[in-house]
């Protein structure tokens, strides 16, 4: 499980997408829980790359469903460092 200021990261980062005020946990999914379209989507993995300087390899992507899934996929990526 990630780490709780690598998730409270992603959850600023999410809160201005968030239209539906949804408590935002690990387990929350990017398309049933916030209702965000791919385009939406792209923007947060751009954002989240430039917030921790790395490159979320596009394999990974349909695999990142929910936020838990993306902590753990950027502290997989920024500990190989």
């Amino acid at each position: 499980m990630a780490q709780a200021d690598t998730l409270e990261t992603i959850y600023a980062l999410i809160a201005p997408l968030n239209k539906k005020g949804i408590t935002l946990k690990p387990e929350s999914t990017f398309a049933s829980d916030l209702e965000l379209d791919s385009l939406t989507v792209m923007d947060l993995v751009a954002d989240i790359e430039d917030e921790f300087d790395i490159i979320l390899p596009l394999n990974l992507l349909p695999d990142l469903e929910t936020i838990g899934h993306v902590a753990d996929a950027v502290e997989k990526i920024t500990n190989k460092g």
